[in-house]
């Protein structure tokens, strides 16, 4: 039996994975999660290359509703790049490593989830049918989508980012030109964007068929699931934990997926920047939302994140503060962290997992836990050359593939954190 999905909000009707996929968000409003969790196999621990960790655990929730030869063509293609995993020595960070999942098309984590979302999707909708996929980013998640869905002709990307609380190099990403995408650069916050999107899916438009690639869709969260299973192998089961940078929440959402799926026993790091919603959360139970704070690691600046709907239904409340731990970092001890990390172990780091990094050495101090920990590494400091220049008195070097951009043509359009303007303009 293939795995059935469930809104957030209702337990009942469950559906395939492609409807899931191809609908964004429940017509509830809720968020789609799997209605159980299957088991993958113990196999992924000898596997030697990331595509083939990738198909192994991804077979494990997509058969018999994809095939297995769709499954291993659709990694393959998605994950043509390295995934390096850098053990690091010195200072506060001795038996850490850090997994860089940034060495894709767009230099982020977000190319795991968007290209093989991509490929999916383009499966599910077959000859003839079009999609319109909507799309709010806080700085990674808009370019990875563009990229990674550009050129399909069954599917069109429009995204929306706040306009000036993006990285030049992220808004540079954005608005490139690109056969089928739009770019909206709104004149407000990113949980306007977020809002906005939600909106849109309430009242959709005649001849769109609205879809999301955020990490509201469960299709972004499947792929992510892989790199949990790539890093666990090189740790003794359940003898490990992760700490993960967080903003949307939906990052973490995939490693307790993965929990759940049989990575065995371990430990989740929530790495926040100051918007700490969870970390409060997790602390004092204070569920109250607060407006989104501008910080260095501008990707994880989320007022009000969608994914934590998601991990409440996934884990009763004891079981999530067994499992996940929080911590809120702010920008002076962010751009502090990736100095002392340089000057202990050479290691250049952006300001998304420097905060992972600290949230690392407050754990640690915190709990005395000394077990290895694998720090998810979420963009390349190549994309925040200013907020390393600052931390360390140079600019990171530049992949070509990022220089490039500065080439391209590009394209975006200035509108108002109001909903019926972007309806209008679509």
């Amino acid at each position: 039996m293939s795995v059935r999905f469930v809104s957030t909000r209702s337990k009942s009707n469950g559906i395939t994975f492609g409807d899931a996929l191809l609908n964004g968000i429940a017509p509830d409003g809720g968020l789609y999660v799997p209605e159980q969790i299957p088991e993958v196999g113990p196999a992924w621990r000898e596997m030697s290359s990331f595509s083939g960790v990738a198909s192994h655990v991804l077979k494990s929730w997509l058969s018999p509703e994809f095939a297995d030869d769709e499954v291993d063509e659709i990694t393959t293609k998605a994950f043509n790049f390295p995934v390096p995993v850098r053990r690091l020595a010195g200072g506060e960070w001795d038996d850490v490593m850090v997994v860089e999942l940034f060495h894709g098309p767009t230099l982020s984590f977000k190319d795991f989830g968007a290209r093989c979302m991509a490929g999916l999707m383009a499966r599910e909708l077959g000859p003839g049918k079009e999609k319109t996929i909507l799309v709010a980013t806080s700085g990674d998640t808009g370019s990875a989508v563009a990229d990674g869905f550009s050129g399909f002709d069954s599917i069109r990307v429009v995204l929306l980012y706040p306009l000036g609380q993006v990285s030049p190099t992220q808004e540079r990403q954005l608005i490139v030109s690109r056969p089928g995408v739009t770019t909206f650069a709104v004149d407000g916050t990113f949980d306007d964007c977020q809002r906005m999107v939600k909106e849109a899916f309430a009242q959709p438009l005649d001849h769109h068929e609205l879809t999301s690639a955020n990490s509201i869709s469960v299709g972004r969260l499947l792929p992510q699931m892989t790199y949990y299973f790539w890093a666990a192998r090189l740790f003794e089961a359940g003898k490990f934990a992760c700490c993960i940078p967080s903003g949307n929440l939906g990052n973490l959402t995939a490693g307790v997926m993965s929990h759940l799926s049989g990575l065995g026993p371990t430990r989740y790091l929530a790495a926040h920047n100051s918007n700490d919603f969870f970390p409060r959360f997790l602390d004092t139970g204070d569920e109250t939302y607060g407006p989104s704070i501008r910080t260095i690691s501008n990707a994880m600046d989320v007022g009000v994140p969608s994914n934590f709907e998601r991990i409440r239904f996934l884990l009763a409340e004891d079981r999530m503060r067994e499992l996940v731990w929080g911590t809120s970092i702010d920008d002076a001890v962010t751009s502090e962290t990736m100095t002392r990390v340089y000057e202990a172990t050479g290691y250049v780091s952006d300001p998304h997992t420097a905060v992972g990094f600290e949230a690392v050495a407050r754990y640690r101090r915190e709990t005395g836990d000394g077990r290895p920990i694998a720090i998810m590494g979420t963009a390349h400091p190549a994309k925040f050359p200013e907020a390393v220049s600052d931390a360390l008195g140079f600019e990171p070097d530049t992949p070509s593939r990022l220089s490039e951009y500065w080439n391209r043509d590009t394209r975006s359009v200035i509108i108002s954190p109001n909903v019926s303007e972007l309806l209008a303009a679509l």
